[in-house]
């Protein structure tokens, strides 16, 4: 196992209202020295949740919201920061009730994500919600979301449409789709596109 590199210092270089930038000054174990940057989180913060929200065995639900650093709408699963007080069941419960309009019977953390572990210490939970029923809750959002469905069967058609490109939704559907084809509950040979 490496040796992790000797933080020599730490400075913020800069902060906003939900981020934080942080200069590292390192050393690694060859004794060579660099100055790397980093996107940080705020302080205290608890996480984020992504909710795979499966409407039956195949399909599930997509929100439309726009995105600042694209400056585009695009389609993407619900996701959300984790509030004082929640778990990462309990937050994907809401922002799955205020972002598409769904609440969940059955909700199972899948897997942790991070988006860019070179330069972002920010990590997501990717939860599996079923047994959806319409419920919605107020959010925080500045406009309605659209929703869409999607099939886990067709997620190279999904992945083709140019309002869909973010990775780490595209990461989380793949592995609920791989979980769901091992529990039984969707066959391999349904995929499109599969070999």
């Amino acid at each position: 196992m490496r040796k992790k590199p000797e933080i020599l210092a730490t400075q913020e270089v800069a902060k906003s209202r939900l981020f934080r930038v942080e200069q590292l000054e390192l050393r690694f174990s060859n004794g060579v020295q660099r100055t790397y940057e980093r996107l940080r989180g705020k302080p205290g913060g608890l996480g984020a949740v992504m909710i795979v929200a499966m409407l039956d065995t195949e399909n599930f639900v997509l929100i439309e919201e726009y995105c600042a650093g694209t400056e585009s709408y695009e389609l993407t699963l619900p996701k959300g920061l984790i509030d004082p007080g929640e778990d990462a069941l309990m937050a994907a419960n809401r922002e799955l009730q205020e972002e598409a309009g769904y609440a969940a019977r059955e909700l199972e953390w899948v897997t942790e994500l991070s988006l860019s572990p070179g330069y972002m210490s920010q990590r997501i939970q990717v939860v599996l919600a079923r047994d959806l029923y319409p419920s919605r809750l107020e959010g925080d959002e500045p406009e309605p979301m659209g929703v869409e469905t999607a099939s886990l069967n067709d997620l190279l058609g999904l992945l083709a449409r140019p309002n869909f490109s973010e990775g780490r939704a595209l990461a989380a559907l793949y592995v609920v789709r791989d979980l769901l084809q091992q529990r039984g509950l969707l066959k391999p040979t349904d995929v499109k596109g599969a070999p």
